[in-house]
């Protein structure tokens, strides 16, 4: 374990905006922000040379947008584990673009609107491993966006296992760790492994991806 402070970028058009966003972020002790970028073609320039743990992400910027900037440092990032995680800010709430940014990498997005708690909590909850999304937004965004198909169920989890598929149904309706050691009588590390593996198994990089590959498949 270590005690250094999770590492941020910061990335949006407007300086007085990155300034207050920094301002609450600098305030808390296990948090810092690393640098500052004014578009995405400089986001990209800076992850490589300035390793970071959280990118908060505008999506419209000048020169080059947030969706294009997530996409190009998937792309040419040398190390995959190296890919820092991804928070989208917008001022719209699940627009076609928020669904465009999640799909190419982010982590979950936020309202700029949003309180400041909710936010340093949302990075903690990043820089853990989790997905964080606007209040109750999981299920609108994926069933606008996620177009559902038929698709056998033993097919599409076959690689599964019998407590996997339990599992998995549970992260698919949204419930937390917390919720899900509680219905299965597990610990919260035992689940947590669990949902490691399955996302392994399916190829998905979070449990949004998770909850929008259930709606694709018809298996929520």
């Amino acid at each position: 374990m270590t005690d250094r402070p999770i590492r941020i970028g910061l990335v949006d058009d407007q300086p007085l905006f990155r300034a207050g966003i920094a301002m609450v972020i600098n305030s808390q002790s296990d948090l810092t922000v690393l640098w500052e970028a004014s578009d995405g073609s400089e986001a990209v320039t800076l992850v490589g040379r300035v390793p970071v743990d959280i990118v908060l992400m505008d999506l419209e910027m000048p020169r080059m947008g947030g969706i294009e900037a997530i996409h190009e440092v998937f792309r040419t990032a040398p190390d995959p584990h190296l890919i820092p995680r991804f928070i989208v800010l917008t001022t719209f709430d699940l627009d076609d673009k928020t669904f465009e940014a999640i799909d190419a990498g982010a982590s979950g997005f936020l309202l700029k609107s949003t309180e400041p708690e909710f936010l340093l909590a949302a990075i903690r909850t990043v820089h853990s491993g989790n997905a964080v999304l606007a209040p109750s937004a999981t299920a609108n965004l994926v069933r606008r966006f996620a177009a559902p198909r038929e698709v056998d169920r033993d097919d599409a989890l076959a690689l599964l296992t019998p407590r996997e598929k339990d599992l998995f149904d549970l992260v698919a309706a949204g419930l937390s760790n917390a919720e899900i050691a509680a219905a299965l009588n597990l610990s919260e590390a035992t689940v947590k492994t669990h949902v490691s593996r399955i996302l392994g198994k399916l190829a998905l990089r979070d449990r949004v991806q998770l909850v929008i590959f259930a709606y694709h498949n018809g298996l929520v």
